[in-house]
């Protein structure tokens, strides 16, 4: 079974946490940070955000892929990403609004998907 390493993550720009999460399970398969938030929590929360976006946008007859879902809050940004190379993985940040540049977390973000090892 594939490691993830998710360490290169925690140097975006107001990172608090992050897990590679399966879909499908609702699962977090690796973690890193998330003092503030707990992450197996929120792995399970956002597969189920994950299933319902999919849902409207079949219902809506897109012929498109969700790129991103960006959950804006007072304090933080919670992103997740659904990986191009599986479809029922996806990666979920967190960052401080503060501290954090949306746009460049969203390439670095799509960057790192690149790194992942699933042999």
């Amino acid at each position: 079974m594939a490691k993830f390493e998710l360490n290169a993550l925690d140097q975006i720009a107001g990172f608090v946490g992050a897990a590679l999460v399966d879909g499908d399970s609702g699962m977090a398969m690796a973690t890193i940070g998330g003092n503030q938030v707990d992450l197996d929590v929120a792995a399970a929360g956002n597969s189920d955000v994950v299933r319902a976006k999919r849902r409207v946008a079949s219902q809506l007859s897109l012929d498109d892929t969700i790129e991103d879902i960006l959950i804006t809050l007072g304090r933080q940004y919670h992103l997740i990403r659904p990986l191009e190379s599986n479809a029922s993985l996806f990666l979920y940040v967190v960052l401080d609004r503060a501290r954090a540049n949306l746009a460049m977390a969203r390439h670095e973000l799509k960057a790192f998907e690149k790194t992942l090892d699933f042999s």
